[in-house]
This record gives structure tokens, sequence and C-alpha cells, in this order.
């Protein structure tokens, strides 16, 4: 099954993550060449060069604004690439993961679909995923997501998904780790059904950590080229990733 020629990629980021969020690009288009995704890149002074792949928006400061800016004249209806800039691609089996975009974007009950399985949604199933098990037509199992565990990793859905998750949170959001406790007391509503991949199929690595640069995300962008600012220039040491092949 074919995927569309363009699927829109919101990127939450902001002008001092343009490093990151560079990398961030650069490693979908060595990972995968002929990626469907139109970067949708928010700033605030820093603006970048359209091209075929990556289109900047002006865009307020704050987290809430930036998002919902984005989504503005996007359809609810309409199928997006939710990727913050802090995660990073490091493994993607393009094939496989191709057919399972397709597939979750042309079937009417599906409103989400996330292929890295890890963390909660692979420890404490019975916490985050309810049992009914949803098989496609290739044989790939798809379990049903009871809330907004792992929302943060890269995953399609449709717009109307991440508008009420945004609209939903406070005005003010201090911080984009604060998000991580901000999104639970939003309720997902039942009628937007996300999935994810029973088995995993892909390898993220995480950008950042408490604002600091991880040592895997430093490493490879270094090994990439692209310059770093100063407030990059020391990473924390640690290596973070999530899900296994």
């Amino acid at each position: 099954m074919s995927l569309p020629d363009k699927i829109k990629a919101i990127v939450l980021t902001c002008d001092r993550w343009r490093a990151i969020t560079r990398h961030v690009i650069l490693k979908y288009e060595r990972l995968w060449p002929d990626h469907p995704f139109i970067f949708h890149v928010p700033y605030q002074e820093l603006r970048g060069t359209d091209t075929d792949r990556i289109n900047y928006h002006p865009a307020p400061e704050d987290i809430k604004g930036t998002i919902l800016h984005l989504l503005a004249d996007i359809d609810d209806e309409e199928w997006i690439y939710w990727c913050v800039d802090d995660k990073y691609p490091i493994q993607l089996p393009t094939d496989q993961i191709t057919s399972l975009i397709s597939h979750a974007m042309r079937s009417p009950g599906i409103d989400g679909l996330l292929f890295c399985r890890c963390r909660a949604l692979l420890s404490i199933p019975a916490l985050t995923l309810h049992p009914k098990k949803v098989k496609n037509l290739f044989g790939d199992v798809y379990l049903e997501r009871k809330g907004w565990w792992q929302i943060w990793i890269h995953q399609i859905m449709r717009a109307k998904v991440l508008r009420h998750l945004f609209k939903h949170l406070p005005d003010h959001i201090p911080s984009a780790k604060a998000m991580d406790d901000l999104k639970d007391d939003v309720p997902k509503l039942p009628e937007h059904r996300l999935f994810v991949t029973e088995k995993n199929y892909a390898v993220f690595g995480e950008s950042t950590r408490r604002g600091m640069i991880t040592q895997n995300c430093y490493e490879s962008i270094v090994d990439s080229g692209i310059e770093l600012p100063e407030w990059f220039q020391q990473p924390n040491g640690e290596y973070v990733t999530l899900g296994k092949l």
C-alpha cells in the first residue's frame, strides 16, 4: 500500500532549539530518503528557508499557542505526523512503517497510530492498553491506548486529536517537561481512538533531558556536521533511547 505524496509533519520546537530541529529532519532524510513528510517548523525570529520538505511558520513564543497556530488551517480529520523535536529517529524499517501508516490512514476506526512500543505501553499494558487486539490486513496487531501515554513520541494522528489535547492544556506551560504531568489532566476522548503496534517497529533517541543535550544526541549531531550553539556543547553523559528492534 502506498502513502500520500505529502503528510504535514507538525514540529514542536522553538528558535533556541534550531540545531536540534535540523538534526531531526536530517535523520529522517538519511533513514527514509523518500519519506512523505513536509515539516512545519515554527519560529519566532529565526526563520529558515522554505524547501520542498520544510515550511517555516511564524508562531507565538508559548507552547500551546505555537501548536494551535500550526493546526489552525488543518481540517480535524486530516492526518498529520506529530514530531516533537525532543525525539529523533535512530532506526526505521521504512517498508513496514510505510505499510502501517498507509493502512491506518485508510481506516475510519483509527485516529492515531504509534509504531514505537516502549515504556508504559510495553511494561504495564493492563494500565495503559485495552485488552482487545485488532489485526490489519497483513496480520499486524494493534492495541488500543487508554490515554496519552507516549504521546510525545513521533506518530501519525488526525489533527483533531492533537488540537483537543492542546486546547485543553493551560495557557501557561512553564516548560516542555511540564507537559508530561499537565497532559494527564486532559481527558482523552473515547471517540479519539489511538493505537500502538503490538510489535515495536522503530527506535528513537531523546534529544535533551532537563534542558541539557543527551550524550547520544550530541554524538549524532556532531557526526552529522550540524553546528551546535554553545548551550548545547556540554552533553549530560546519558544515552536515552526508546524501543528495540
